[in-house]
């Protein structure tokens, strides 16, 4: 029963958490994007300051681990397709993988460790010191005057992010064709941009503005929720990138599913599927008449002989 019991207030503790959440979220999007045409502007310099901390100054550090983890993908990727003899579609791996999945989702953590963090340092220092209650005194709303304009920049660069990291990572992987898998430089790029659709760069894309959304919500609420003390700044600091990291990763799992899902479902052209049922045939054909030989000819003529119903008649009346 302990268990049962335990179970059930941290089942409550978490979805109050994730309510609180979307509060806060929706709030932030409030004043970001309604407000300013309501008589209550954004401050603007302030997000513009916020996007060149989160985005700009992350670019070398993201560079570097992204090109790595590209390289390191084509690696992988071409010790198991070398086996079928297909390490020509190193660079279809790498481009969708990272187009995809990876390269939306290492830009999160990236940011988070860099900005998620720092979020919640600085707004729960101020509430230690006492400066939301100031704020809150002057009649001056924390949320529009310490979220939104965060709130802005992570959705705004998180993308512009992405896109970047999915550059580098599929740079990294040219490393490798060209260098092992006889690509030249021009060629690996060409078959890296054929082999990317427009929806598996819009998936990447969509899910990095929820992931900013996300890191911003996490971080300024657990900044706002601070204790007293400094040991308390710490503890939100470490709860904020850990909470981040979870989400972030659970946003991506289901973004992922929803999106294979209604790829599966899709409905496709005809001339497409008429390809898809009639590409093999004409091999399997000549594999059979191959392993057949003489055997096959003799088999075909016996079949048409059967089949011709003037054939049958000669061979009845004989």
């Amino acid at each position: 029963m302990e268990f049962v019991s335990q179970l059930g207030s941290s089942t409550l503790d978490g979805l109050s958490y994730l309510g609180s959440l979307a509060s806060l979220g929706v709030r932030a999007a409030y004043y970001t994007l309604v407000a300013p045409f309501n008589g209550k502007p954004l401050r603007l310099q302030r997000a513009v300051s916020q996007a060149m901390d989160t985005g700009v100054r992350a670019l070398p550090i993201l560079s570097l681990i992204t090109f790595f983890i590209g390289l390191i993908l084509a690696l992988q990727a071409a010790y198991e397709l070398r086996r079928f003899g297909a390490i020509s579609a190193v660079a279809t791996a790498v481009a969708v993988s990272m187009s995809r999945e990876l390269g939306p989702l290492i830009t999160a953590i990236v940011v988070i460790g860099r900005s998620g963090s720092a979020f919640a340092a600085e707004i729960g220092t101020m509430k230690v010191s006492e400066e939301i209650d100031a704020l809150e005194t002057m009649a001056i709303s924390p949320i529009r005057f310490l979220v939104a304009p965060k709130f802005l920049a992570m959705m705004v660069m998180l993308p512009c992010l992405t896109i970047w990291a999915n550059a580098m990572g599929i740079l990294g992987g040219s490393l490798f064709g060209v260098a092992q898998a006889d690509f030249t430089f021009v060629r690996y790029l060409q078959a890296s941009i054929d082999s990317l659709a427009l929806r598996d760069i819009t998936t990447g894309l969509v899910k990095s503005v929820m992931f900013g959304i996300t890191i911003t919500a996490v971080g300024c609420l657990e900044g706002l929720s601070t204790g007293a003390g400094a040991e308390q700044v710490g503890r939100s600091t470490t709860q904020a990138v850990v909470k981040s990291i979870f989400l972030v990763v659970l946003v991506s799992t289901n973004a992922s599913g929803l999106s294979c899902r209604t790829r599966d479902f899709a409905p496709q052209p005809a001339r497409q599927l008429r390809r898809t049922r009639d590409s093999s045939r004409p091999q399997l054909r000549r594999r059979a008449r191959r392993n057949a030989g003489d055997s096959w000819r003799f088999r075909v003529r016996e079949k048409h002989a059967t089949s011709d119903p003037r054939r049958t008649r000669k061979t009845q009346r004989r």
